[in-house]
């Protein structure tokens, strides 16, 4: 027998909170791809790979790779305590690594599951002033060990970079996980009231997310001169907030 609509929109709901990655914008996922191309040419790698923390920080999500072992490894979760990567994102810390084989942290299993294990790894967290995001990581670049500091000065530009387009991806990625929740909980109802609705039954983040996609939905709705209005108040107050973040 089909799903009914009703069923089908309840679906939708449930997929909100699996999808993961999928609800990220294709071009963000694109610059942090191009972030590890990158990364693995200058440093004439063999691979190179980002995770992110998920939702509580229990696990590392793999969200790109580029080079060898890349496509087993994009969407493989590991523990966030677990290898060489969770030693990372839990103390905070680069590190640099010869030889695996010799450091107990390496996790041999999974990089077994990608179908490369390496010699040396090169990894950098991933952060900004709010939180811990992930972790970034070379295996066997070239260098031979001797100017690991200098890679380490390189690995933490790509390392910045990145975590911006994190911090955006993040963003739009809550946009659309609560725009799917109220899709789902709608109905034949009206998705504006919906979201306001889960906007005042959330709390934190989900809360506020919620509202910000009702306003930007009565924005989609609304004439060229009230959107352009709408924009124009914002870039006020995030020029605001960058001269505010300048002087602290």
């Amino acid at each position: 027998m089909a799903d009914q609509p009703a069923d089908l929109l309840r679906r939708v709901a449930t997929l909100a909170d699996e999808l993961g990655p999928a609800l990220a914008p294709a071009g963000q996922i694109e610059l942090l791809r191009s972030i590890t191309d990158a990364a693995k040419s200058l440093f004439e790698a063999a691979a190179c790979s980002l995770a992110l923390l998920d939702n509580d920080d229990s696990e590392l999500v793999y969200y790109v790779a580029s080079g060898a072992g890349a496509e087993d490894v994009v969407g493989m979760r590991m523990p966030s305590g677990q290898g060489i990567a969770g030693w990372v994102v839990m103390s905070g810390q680069p590190i640099a690594i010869e030889d695996v084989r010799q450091d107990q942290r390496f996790a041999k299993g999974f990089a077994e599951q990608t179908g490369y294990v390496p010699t040396s790894i090169l990894a950098m967290p991933l952060e900004t002033e709010r939180k811990m995001l992930g972790v970034i990581t070379v295996l066997d670049r070239r260098s031979d060990g001797s100017e690991g500091a200098h890679d380490m000065e390189l690995l933490s530009l790509f390392a910045r970079q990145a975590a911006l387009a994190i911090e955006n991806l993040g963003v739009f990625s809550r946009l659309g996980h609560e725009l799917m929740r109220a899709v789902g909980q709608a109905g034949d109802g009206d998705l504006t009231t919906t979201l306001l609705r889960i906007a005042e039954d959330s709390t934190g983040p989900s809360a506020e997310m919620a509202e910000l996609a009702a306003h930007f939905n009565v924005l989609a709705a609304a004439g060229d001169e009230e959107r352009k209005a709408a924009v124009g108040i914002l870039r006020e107050f995030v020029n605001y907030i960058k001269v505010r973040e300048r002087r602290r």
